[in-house]
């Protein structure tokens, strides 16, 4: 696989794709008995969210290199902290990343609102903060507070706020299971990182926590994933549909419940990843539905 693309994290993408596409279905349903969406806005804000992940991934792995925090750590290549690339053409891939994300919202604000603006400049804010700077916030456990706000309320509502300059119940209910997901996928990369995060003085949620509740916090964030929808159906009985995507996680929670650790835990990233693509793409079916 190319370094860039690697280093880029491809399985941590559903994280952006899947807020886009339950926002848009969102504001589907919500301009009823129209039915209808503006199919550029939904492409730009698709690739917003993923320039910002892309970005921050770039961002994690600049940052986290040139601390020397990543020396120890196991799972996905870090371009920094392998030798793979300079720090310096790290920051530049991230930046770039941001670059694109900031030109497609500049498009998407000219045409709903400025408020767009500032959404997009605190999602990008937080994105480099996370690790970046003098007092990252991923280092004292905020990380998860980041990822369900901006990946789950922001992105999903947002998505569906482009589309008609309004938020409806609709948009904000279904955008609590998708942030819980993408949560998951933190939890449990964090949990697979707790020895050598502990070590370089990185105090993520799941090194202040502990193995043992980490990996509870993990389950419970699908179990609540997938008991919130039932909000979404007392909403769009359609949403239910979600429910169908359950088997997708009896694997990563029978591997974290079994105690498994470092390398035995990095499939759980890619099974937490196809779980919130099909979860994602069930809901969006079954709010596109009814």
């Amino acid at each position: 696989m190319n370094r860039w693309v690697a280093g880029a994290r491809p399985r941590t993408l559903p994280a952006a794709i899947v807020p886009v596409a339950v926002g848009t279905a969102c504001a589907y349903a919500d301009s009823a008995p129209r039915y209808e969406v503006i199919a550029w806005r939904a492409v730009a804000a698709l690739v917003v969210a993923l320039a910002i992940q892309v970005g921050t991934n770039y961002a994690n792995d600049y940052s986290d290199g040139i601390r020397g925090t990543d020396e120890r750590r196991v799972g996905p290549v870090r371009l920094v902290a392998s030798g793979l690339a300079t720090p310096a053409a790290v920051k530049r891939a991230a930046f770039l990343a941001y670059g694109v994300a900031a030109i497609a919202g500049l498009a998407l604000a000219v045409a709903v609102g400025p408020e767009l603006l500032v959404v997009g400049s605190a999602a990008i804010a937080a994105g480099w903060f996370y690790t970046g700077g003098r007092r990252p916030y991923g280092y004292a456990g905020l990380g998860e507070v980041f990822v369900f706000v901006f990946f789950g309320l922001v992105a999903t509502a947002g998505s569906a706020y482009v589309q008609s300059r309004r938020l409806h119940q609709l948009d904000l209910v279904a955008s609590v299971p998708i942030g819980l997901l993408a949560v998951a996928l933190l939890v449990v990369n964090n949990l697979r990182d707790i020895p050598g995060d502990t070590v370089a003085g990185k105090r993520t949620l799941a090194v202040r926590l502990g193995d043992a509740r980490t990996r509870g916090l993990y389950v419970g964030c699908l179990a609540f994933a997938f008991g919130s929808l039932l909000y979404v159906g007392a909403d769009r009985l359609g949403g239910l549909l979600a429910l169908l995507a359950l088997p997708f996680a009896i694997a990563p929670i029978r591997t974290v419940r079994s105690g498994a650790s470092g390398p035995a835990l990095v499939p759980v990233l890619g099974e937490t990843g196809r779980l919130q693509l099909a979860f994602g793409l069930l809901l969006t079916v079954g709010l596109v539905l009814g």
